[in-house]
């Protein structure tokens, strides 16, 4: 497998982003913001088929789709968990414009699927690098914001009594997430972006409530799950975001069944 240089960039993508989308969607879930992140996914569509429409590329239009979506999102500060209707309609109305701008390219039906769906063997070596490029400042810019927003996750009032701002903590996230989002939908599409971002991250939460823990194992076993639908969908010839999702969903349910009992 790894004699052919696709495999090796598609190895090397898939690793950075799932690393990111594992520590991103640990904090994701800690915040109760899922829907959010499910919301961002599918706007990051919208973007994809607007920079096609252009003539850009793709990942340009996904990663400022979704960061501009990210920011507005954090704009709403804390009540963010309370405007679950106001998200649904935003995600709504821009999907409308997804496929607005797919009437026009019906010739790109190909390219609309990859998108949806995703095509990581289709992954280069400059989208390699623009990949792990925006993988490792998205990784310092959540370690250097990754304590406030477990303050503020945690204990909200007393994060704000201190000078952390909701608002501004939020925005910074989910900035964040918008180009985890952004990278896994190069690998999985934005369909499946939630077997990337929020499957490990779940199960890292069901097996240790430790804060050390979950921000070892979620992105592990998102690395894990990535590099195992990689191999397993080289070696079956089937579709290796269909794998990745398989992979995602019983590694939860085993999770689920090996949780610590409840003191």
């Amino acid at each position: 497998m790894l004699h052919y240089a696709f495999m090796v960039h598609a190895l090397l993508a898939a690793g950075a982003v799932s690393v990111l989308c594992g520590l991103v969607g640990w904090f994701l879930l800690l915040r109760a913001e899922a829907f959010a992140g499910h919301a961002l996914s599918h706007v990051g569509f919208t973007g994809a088929t607007g920079a096609v429409l252009l003539g850009l590329p793709p990942l340009a239009g996904l990663i400022s789709a979704t960061l501009a979506a990210g920011l507005a999102m954090g704009g709403l500060g804390a009540r963010i968990g309370r405007r679950d209707v106001a998200i649904g309609m935003v995600l709504s109305l821009a999907l409308g414009f997804g496929l607005f701008f797919l009437h026009f390219y019906t010739s790109y039906a190909a390219q609309a699927t990859a998108l949806l769906f995703g095509n990581v063997l289709a992954v280069d070596r400059a989208t390699v690098l623009a990949l792990t490029g925006l993988c490792l400042v998205s990784l310092a810019g959540l370690a250097l914001i990754g304590r406030p927003v477990l303050f503020a996750a945690i204990h909200p009032e007393i994060a704000e009594a201190r000078g952390i701002s909701p608002r501004a903590i939020g925005m910074a996230f989910l900035a964040i997430c918008a180009i985890a989002i952004a990278g896994a939908a190069e690998i999985v599409g934005v369909l499946l972006v939630f077997t990337l971002l929020i499957g490990p991250a779940a199960a890292a939460q069901s097996l240790s409530r430790r804060v050390t823990v979950g921000l070892v194992l979620a992105p592990v076993l998102a690395l894990g799950q990535a590099w195992a639908g990689l191999t397993a969908g080289f070696y079956s010839g089937w579709p290796i975001s269909f794998w990745i999702a398989v992979f995602s969903f019983l590694t939860y349910v085993l999770a689920t069944m090996l949780r610590p009992t409840e003191p």
